[in-house]
């Protein structure tokens, strides 16, 4: 495997994991939110993000944390693997908010540069409503494509760990 995604709602670990996985498995890492905004959380253009994330995903190998689903057509068929963070609302969004609470001021590596963590009320609501907007449809895009990649879904931390210790072979 040379090319994993995850995904996940804010606050599932995405970026941790995707860290962990790298490190284990030698690869390089790509945090889409570091890579989409702009300093200041300035947005790129939509043809500027998706000749960026093409060209991410052109490389050899990577593991890939972020949603941006509709880049999925780019980067879903040159992953390996996908690993779906399906953690309860309760565990992510408590997770977000005392994130959000804990670097507040300061910009975190996952993030833009000059992009200090911030209180973004469009934000927490987007995170609380990510099960009703976009679990279904990804729950949807990866039963389409388990027959040709790997697809691990994690619905606990107690997953997550165990995945993690299992690694390289949970991804097999």
């Amino acid at each position: 495997m040379r090319r994993i995604l995850v995904f996940g709602a804010p606050g599932t670990g995405k970026s941790t994991l995707a860290r962990a996985v790298a490190a284990r498995l030698g690869l390089p890492v790509i945090h889409l939110d570091a890579e989409f905004w702009r300093p200041g959380w300035v947005e790129p253009a939509k043809d500027e993000w998706q000749a960026q994330v093409a060209m991410l995903a052109a490389r050899d190998a990577w593991v890939m944390d972020g949603n941006y689903s509709n880049t999925w057509n780019l980067r879903l068929p040159r992953a390996h693997a996908v690993v779906w963070l399906d953690l309860p609302r309760s565990i992510y969004f408590a997770r977000t908010l005392l994130r959000t609470i804990g670097n507040y001021g300061r910009v975190r590596p996952d993030l833009g540069r000059d992009c200090p963590e911030r209180f973004d009320w469009a934000f927490v609501k987007w995170a609380w409503n990510y099960p009703g907007r976009s679990r279904a449809k990804t729950e949807a895009t990866l039963d389409g494509i388990r027959s040709e990649k790997r697809v691990v879904v994690l619905r606990s931390p107690a997953e997550v760990r165990a995945f993690e210790a299992g690694l390289p072979g949970t991804l097999e």
